[in-house]
């Protein structure tokens, strides 16, 4: 089947652009002597997770159980949940544990007593990590607050297994440069070090020490203490990480084919509106305005280096339009077809059953999104 073939709008894979970012970064990991466990949140697809642990990744991480759920039936048998899961979820999750290494964060005493009591009402016990705040302010422990405390009192629990330290530096998407995600990033392993030393000088041992910010990832790779990388998005990538640095306009494995539906002074109608691109928009180091790159020219093979046309912006989405600006002339006529980076890819495959894998001009394969819409 050719692209041509298909009803739009599509979300696209490149085959190959996805295996070389998978390679890529294994190697990265590699190099650094660290265990890769990558995000599934971005692909959502047992077929891409296999890809990835069949380069060398140890496991996956999920966001809900919902999605483990979805990856251990698969068959993967080493997941981490790096969310904060409530003990509510402990008659699913101890089934999981039968078929799969599951381990889970946890930055609350009131929860982690919570699963205290179900493991050891169950006669199991539960790996956790203590996830800690290295200045996103979402999730985790403050560590200039009473960290060893919180340490020690979960290393006390019957039931659970402290394994180690987990962090997401989540404001790197906010970097203004890339001295500042290195900062980020160097800030990050400082501040888990630190902890683990303390822990130690306790007498508790924290084997692991676990990051995952893919804005980041090329420069935690190299820090002293990090066990574990967890990115997500490097196995798509989109116009949010071209924008700060962490790839290239042709890395972008997960594209938009569109049509144009409508053409009117100043402006065309693509028929990828926020159902397919999302609302999201691009934040970088880089300008990144509206919500998603058109590409420039009618092909697409790996040796045709990409390119933005500037001349179109994509100003507005509706349920089922995207609304783009036309500075200019353009030569876009309804019924052409077009090729959009998204802003955030992550999203955009949660929006589809199905993603078109795809080699040049060739539909190759069609992966189910499974782990679709588990958010619970």
């Amino acid at each position: 089947m050719l692209l041509s073939d298909l009803p739009t709008p599509q979300v696209l894979i490149d085959h190959t652009r996805a295996m070389n970012n998978i390679a890529r970064v294994q190697a990265l990991a590699t190099a650094a002597g660290v265990r890769l466990r990558p995000h599934a949140k971005t692909h959502k697809s047992p077929i891409v997770a296999r890809w990835q642990i069949d380069a060398g990744a140890v496991g996956i991480a999920c966001a809900k159980v919902g999605e483990a759920e979805v990856f251990v039936n698969a068959g993967v048998t080493d997941i981490r949940l790096p969310y904060p899961v409530n003990p509510s979820n402990a008659s699913r999750l101890i089934p999981l544990m039968d078929r799969s290494a599951i381990s889970i964060i946890v930055d609350h005493l009131d929860v982690v007593r919570g699963w205290s009591d179900a493991m050891r009402r169950a006669g199991r016990t539960l790996d956790v990590l203590i996830k800690v705040d290295v200045g996103f302010h979402r999730c985790g422990i403050d560590p200039n607050a009473d960290p060893l405390a919180f340490i020690q009192a979960v290393a006390a629990l019957p039931g659970v297994r402290l394994r180690g330290l987990l962090s997401h530096a989540g404001h790197s998407y906010h970097a203004a440069s890339e001295d500042e995600l290195r900062t980020i990033a160097r800030q990050e392993a400082e501040t888990l070090a630190g902890l683990r030393a303390r822990a130690a000088r306790s007498g508790i041992a924290l084997d692991e020490i676990s990051v995952g910010a893919t804005p980041t990832l090329r420069f935690s790779a190299g820090q002293s203490g990090v066990t574990e990388l967890r990115p997500g998005n490097y196995v798509y990538f989109d116009r949010t990480q071209v924008a700060l640095g962490a790839a290239s306009l042709d890395d972008c494995a997960l594209t938009v084919l569109a049509t144009v539906v409508a053409k009117h002074e100043g402006r065309i109608i693509l028929d990828c509106g926020s159902k397919t691109l999302t609302n999201d928009l691009a934040r970088g180091i880089t300008p990144a305005t509206g919500y998603g790159a058109v590409l420039a020219g009618d092909k697409d093979d790996l040796d045709y280096a990409r390119e933005i046309d500037e001349t179109l912006t994509i100003e507005r989405l509706s349920e089922e339009h995207a609304t783009v600006r036309v500075t200019g002339e353009t030569r876009l006529k309804p019924g052409d077809r077009v090729r959009v980076v998204p802003n955030h890819s992550c999203v955009v495959s949660n929006l589809v059953d199905v993603v078109r894998l795809v080699d040049g001009d060739r539909v190759i394969d069609t992966l189910p999104v499974a782990a679709r819409g588990r958010i619970q």
